[in-house]
C-alpha cells in the first residue's frame, strides 16, 4: 500500500497527465476539462490546459478567441513548434491554455502518413511534463488520431458519461480502444474514473443511469456527480471557468469537489472552500 502510494505521489510531482476522452458528443467533456484544470489550479498546482479539438471550444471557454490563434496544437503535432510556444496564460493564476483553432481539423489527414504519428503529442509533451503538476487534454468526440494521441501522451483517461438515456452507448467502443492502445501503443495508460455529468435528481432515469454506469466501471466511478446547472451552460459564452463566473453556484461546488478527488482530498465540509488566501490574491477581483 506504501509504495503504491509513493508511486502515486512520484507520478504527480513529475506531472501527471489526464485525457477527457469520449466519443459520443454533449457528454460535458470540455466543460468538465476547463473546469476540473482551473480548480486544480486554484488549488495551487502548475496546470496547462491542452485543447485537441479542432472545435476550440476548451479553448474560447477560458477567455481565448479562437479566431485570433495563430500558433496551435495542430502546429504542435505537426512538428512546426514546440508546445511551449503555443502556450498562453489564462484568467486563472497557473492555468495555462495550448490553443486549438480550426487548422486542428486537416490534422488528422496529414498525420496518416507521418512515421510516429501516433506519438506526436507525448513527444512535445516530454519536455514540458516535468513543469506542470497536471495537463488535462481535452480531445475531440472521435476515436481518430487526435484522440489517440491524447490516449498515447496520457498516464490515465477520464471519461464523462451523461446522465441520460443510452448513456454507456459508445463507452464500450471507447474501452476497445483503451485496451488496444494499452496493449500496443501506451501499456502504462489507467482508466483515472468515470464522471457521471448531467444529472437530474429530480427523475428516476437519472438514478437509473447512476447505477448503471457503477455497475459497469465499479470502484472506478468518482462520488462527484455534476448535476445539470444553468450557470455551467452560460460559463463557456463568458469565456470564463465556472470558479471565476459564478463561484457559489451547484456547478462551481461540484468541480471543486471532483478535483478534490483527483487530488486524493478528503471531501469540503460545509462553508470550506479549498481555494486559499495565496490565490485569492493572485486572482484580484474574483474572490
Amino acid at each position: 500500500m506504501f509504495l503504491e502510494e509513493l508511486c502515486k505521489t512520484i507520478v504527480i510531482a513529475m506531472g501527471k497527465i489526464i485525457a477527457l476522452c469520449n466519443q459520443k458528443g454533449g457528454t460535458g467533456k470540455t466543460t468538465s476539462a476547463i473546469n476540473l484544470a482551473a480548480y486544480l489550479a486554484l488549488a495551487g498546482k502548475k496546470v496547462l490546459l491542452i485543447d485537441l479539438d479542432p472545435q476550440a471550444n476548451a479553448t474560447s471557454g477560458v477567455g481565448i478567441n479562437r479566431h485570433s490563434i495563430t500558433k496551435s496544437t495542430y502546429h504542435v503535432l505537426l512538428e512546426e513548434l514546440d508546445i511551449r510556444d503555443t502556450m498562453q496564460p489564462t484568467a486563472v493564476n497557473n492555468l495555462y491554455l495550448a490553443p486549438s483553432n480550426l487548422d486542428l481539423t486537416g490534422a488528422e489527414v496529414e498525420l496518416v502518413s507521418l512515421l510516429g504519428r501516433e506519438y506526436r503529442l507525448k513527444k512535445a509533451l516530454s519536455k514540458e511534463k516535468e513543469n506542470f503538476d497536471f495537463i488535462i487534454i481535452d480531445s475531440p468526440p472521435s476515436l481518430g488520431l487526435l484522440t489517440i494521441n491524447a490516449l498515447c501522451a496520457a498516464d490515465s483517461v477520464l471519461i464523462p458519461v451523461q446522465c441520460e438515456y443510452y448513456a454507456l452507448e459508445g463507452v464500450t467502443q471507447l474501452i476497445n480502444t483503451i485496451k488496444l492502445v494499452t496493449n500496443n501503443l501506451n501499456p502504462y495508460l489507467e482508466i483515472e474514473g468515470a464522471l457521471l455529468t448531467m444529472a437530474d435528481f429530480r427523475t428516476n432515469l437519472t438514478k437509473e443511469v447512476i447505477q448503471e454506469v457503477r455497475n459497469y466501471f465499479k470502484e472506478k466511478v468518482y462520488q462527484t456527480i455534476i448535476p445539470r446547472n444553468i450557470r455551467l451552460t452560460e460559463a463557456p459564452s463568458f469565456g470564463k471557468p465556472i470558479a471565476i463566473y459564478d463561484r457559489d453556484s451547484m456547478g462551481a461546488q461540484k468541480y471543486e469537489e471532483l478535483s478534490r478527488e483527483v487530488l486524493g482530498l478528503s471531501p469540503i465540509k460545509p462553508g470550506e472552500t479549498e481555494i486559499t488566501e495565496e490565490v485569492k490574491q493572485e486572482n484580484p477581483g474574483e474572490y
